[in-house]
């Protein structure tokens, strides 16, 4: 692992003080738990870029073919 970097990072009142609660019962870091909560969202993230990435050649339609699509069908 490289060494941590410092950041200043600014939470509403409510949102630190349910983190620290959350880091004591754990007996964690606020760090920790942030840490793991970024990681968290960058693998979705990353998820859904492949995701994208996978589907970019698929036929694309506008909202509105589709729903005129769905009227020609009766669906609507």
């Amino acid at each position: 692992m490289s060494t941590p970097k410092r950041a200043t990072v600014y939470f509403q009142a409510d949102i630190h003080k349910a983190l620290r609660l959350r880091a004591a019962a754990n007996d964690r870091s606020v760090s920790d738990l942030v840490n793991e909560a970024v990681r968290v969202s960058l693998a979705e993230d990353s998820a859904d870029l492949s995701a994208f990435d996978r589907r970019k050649k698929e036929r694309r339609t506008s909202f509105e073919s589709f729903v005129q699509g769905m009227k020609r069908r009766g669906l609507i």
